[in-house]
Formats: structure tokens, C-alpha cells, sequence
């Protein structure tokens, strides 16, 4: 097998000693385009849980001991200093977003490499042209091996419209998991990943074998100008002229949708300035590769002595990712999906004073040493059909697979496992 994670393929990065990915075409969603070549990593810090401690607040703190104080995200961002860092990808996981509110962790995360957590700080150093990339072994991607199947992803969309009608929830996101050896280097296919349309948050994360692919198109939470902004996406259809007219006409999927937009200006009313949350734009439908997909965008302006903590605890984990009430919502979670979410379902951008830009890692992939993962769902309601459910997640994860299969070559041309699923 050709392991990605090769001596010969990691290097020593940042001072704290830590081994990554060489930096070639490695992108965090969100960072500012001005310094992409001039983007140098200064220092990293990762968390699990048997790390113990307040992630979040571990993550404001590591971020004011490298010059990026976030303790009060109301004040106006210090003058930019050329010679000191320019700000810090940070990932913040499905399961690490749930205990930040006292909720249950659910299954065990499939990529035990990959952190729970992950702040890259950079830098900028001199302008230097990228080195081409090593020439690596053949990309070979193996057969998908599902968590559940059709019928046990069915059951669990009947088992939430149960709960629905017991009044336990009024809605919950139901996530599906697959995985798939591979062998070669993985960052091409998940930049090709990144770079499907309409992905706002496209872009790359590595560590010491582990990588995040993100092709996603919605805002978890974004600040600009004193102002805390969501953008929610709930909703999908195929992206045809007859699917934009049944998407706009669907009382379930504007149902379903509000419901997520309300839970949303609750979240930011926790850490807005009182009587600020306003709904800028409900329902436009927006494209994401080949489906359409409804979008809201709820903004509010930020309390005074807000800090990124606090922010985080109260936008993750995302809502249109776990349902309503959200508590509730990860209850059902935690006991009806069979495979933990890793890298998808929760939060992943930019971090800088002045300026947050957080994706929702839907459309997500993740590589540990020898396979890929990928996961789909969907907001399951009291109007959802289980049999249209499955299709919907199938038809989310098709082009993330497709993305990651592309230039693929035959398992008899290339250094493919023989071990099997």
C-alpha cells in the first residue's frame, strides 16, 4: 500500500514541534486571498477529549497567546502588523460542538486521527513561488462501504417521525457515514472537492495524518462589521427548472425551514445585543453543484465583551445540522446513527479580530492513513418520507464522491490494497 502519511511526505511545522502535510495547495476556507502565498503556518494546537478542558475556551486563549485576541469581538480589530500573524484556521467538530453544550458525543469519530478541535495560526513570510507538487503514486479509490443501509437509514427517518409524534422533537438531522480505501496522495482529490460550484466554504486542512476536504456552500456563523451573520440552508432539490418550481412550492420544505430559521435567531439573540436579530433574506433558493437548495440569512449585532468562547458555544453545534430543540435534537442523534460524524456537521474557516468566517462542514470528507470518509444526510420532520430522505442524502453525497473518484485509475494499474471492507 502507499500511505499517504510517509516519512518522506511530512515535515516538522510551526514551534511547537508538530508534524503536518507539506503546505502545497493546503487552503483553509475563508482565509483572505492577499496572503495565500505569503500564508506561513507559526503554530498549531489541537484537542480530544482526553485532553480535558473547555475546548472553546482553550481556543480563545491559544489564539490571545499568539497576538489574536478574540475576548471581545465588539471592539474595532488592531492595525494590521505585516510582520506578525494574520489570523487562524480553526476546526471545531460535530462531537466537540455537542459537549461544548452539555450534550451526549454519540458514536465513536470513524478517524481517531483526526482531532475533535484543530487552530493553525499563520504568518506571512516572504512571496515565493509554490514548489511543484511531488510526483506521487496513482490515485486509487476503493469501493464505498455504507454504515447502514437503505433500509436501517429508513428506519431511523421512521424511528425520528415516532419521536415527532410522541412531541419528544419537532425535528432531527439524520446523518449516514461511508468510507473507502484508497492509496496515493490524498490533497488533490479533496482539492478538487473544494473546488466544486458553489462552495463558499471550499478549501483544505491537514494535520499529521489526517486531512479535511470542504466543499461547503453554508455559513455557520461569520462576522463583519459588528455584525454576527447565519445563513441556514435547508431544503434541496435537483437543479432543474421543474425542481427550483416544486423546492419554492413545498410546504414541508419551507416548513422544515422556518422552523431551523427560528432556531437560528435564538442562537445568535444568546450573544446579540438585545433586540438586534433580524431575518435579511428568507428562502432564496441557491445552487450547490446540481441541486438547488434553500437559504436564509439571519444577522445581529454583536454584544459588547462577546468573546469567541462564548460565540462558539452558542452556534455549535450548527442547527440545521441537528434539528429542533437542539438538545433534544443530538438526544435522538446520539442513539439512532451508528458512526460518529468526524469532520462533518460542524464548523471550519477563518478566525481573525475583526473578522470570523465559519463554514458548516456539510459536503465534507476526511482521510486518516489508507481511507476516505464522507458523510450526507437530512432534516427529518413529521412530513418527511423515509424512502425520499435516503434519496436526498444520496443524491447530497453523489458529487463529493464523484469529486473524490476523478482521475482515478484501475485497481490493476495502481499500488490498491487487496484487503477488502
Amino acid at each position: 500500500m502507499v500511505y499517504w502519511k510517509s516519512t518522506e511526505r511530512m515535515r516538522e511545522n510551526g514551534p511547537d514541534g508538530v508534524e503536518a502535510l507539506p503546505g502545497l495547495g493546503v487552503d483553509p476556507p475563508g482565509a483572505p486571498a492577499g496572503c495565500r502565498r505569503v500564508r506561513v503556518e507559526r503554530a498549531r494546537w489541537e484537542w480530544r477529549p482526553t485532553d480535558g478542558g473547555d475546548p472553546a475556551a482553550r481556543v480563545e486563549e491559544f489564539l490571545a497567546a499568539y497576538g489574536l485576541p478574540l475576548h471581545d469581538l465588539a471592539r474595532p480589530a488592531p492595525g494590521h502588523d505585516p510582520a506578525g500573524v494574520c489570523g487562524a484556521a480553526l476546526y471545531v467538530s460535530a462531537a466537540a460542538g455537542a459537549a461544548l453544550v452539555g450534550a451526549p458525543a454519540g458514536a465513536a469519530n470513524p478517524t481517531p486521527a483526526l482531532p475533535e478541535v484543530a487552530v493553525v495560526v499563520y504568518g506571512h513570510g516572504p512571496a515565493a513561488p509554490q514548489p511543484a507538487a511531488p510526483p506521487g503514486a496513482p490515485w486509487w479509490l476503493g469501493d464505498w462501504a455504507e454504515s447502514w443501509t437503505p433500509r436501517q437509514h429508513a428506519d431511523a427517518v421512521a424511528s425520528v417521525r415516532a419521536a415527532i409524534g410522541r412531541g419528544d422533537v419537532y425535528q432531527v438531522n439524520v446523518v449516514g457515514h461511508a468510507r473507502a480505501r484508497y492509496a496515493g496522495d490524498p490533497l488533490p482529490a479533496l482539492g478538487r472537492l473544494a473546488a466544486l460550484p458553489g462552495a463558499r466554504y471550499g478549501g483544505t486542512l491537514t494535520g499529521a495524518g489526517w486531512a479535511i476536504g470542504c466543499a461547503s456552500p453554508e455559513t455557520l456563523v461569520e462576522l463583519a462589521a459588528g455584525r454576527l451573520i447565519t445563513r441556514p440552508i435547508k431544503g434541496t432539490r435537483p437543479a432543474t427548472v421543474a425542481g427550483r418550481a416544486e423546492l419554492l412550492a413545498s410546504a414541508k420544505e419551507r416548513a422544515e425551514h422556518v422552523m431551523i430559521v427560528d432556531l437560528e435567531r435564538n442562537d445568535l439573540a444568546r450573544v446579540a445585543r438585545t433586540g438586534s436579530v433580524r431575518v435579511d433574506e428568507l428562502f432564496a433558493v441557491r445552487r450547490w453543484c446540481d441541486l438547488w437548495q434553500a437559504e436564509s440569512t439571519v444577522s445581529a449585532a454583536v454584544a459588547d465583551g462577546l468573546g469567541l468562547a462564548d460565540l462558539l458555544r452558542a452556534v455549535c453545534p450548527g442547527g440545521s445540522v441537528t434539528g429542533a430543540p437542539k438538545l433534544a435534537a443530538l438526544d435522538r442523534i446520539a442513539a439512532l446513527e451508528p458512526v460518529g460524524r468526524g469532520a462533518s456537521m460542524g464548523a471550519l474557516g477563518w478566525v481573525a479580530p475583526g473578522r470570523i468566517d465559519l463554514g458548516l462542514t456539510i459536503r465534507t470528507a476526511a482521510v486518516d492513513a489508507d481511507r476516505v470518509h464522507v458523510w450526507a444526510g437530512g432534516g427529518i420532520t413529521w412530513g418527511s418520507d423515509p424512502d425520499a430522505e435516503v434519496a436526498e442524502a444520496a443524491a447530497k453525497s453523489a458529487p463529493v464522491r464523484a469529486a473524490l473518484a476523478a482521475h482515478r485509475v484501475p485497481a490493476a494499474d495502481a499500488s490498491a490494497p487487496t484487503a477488502t471492507e
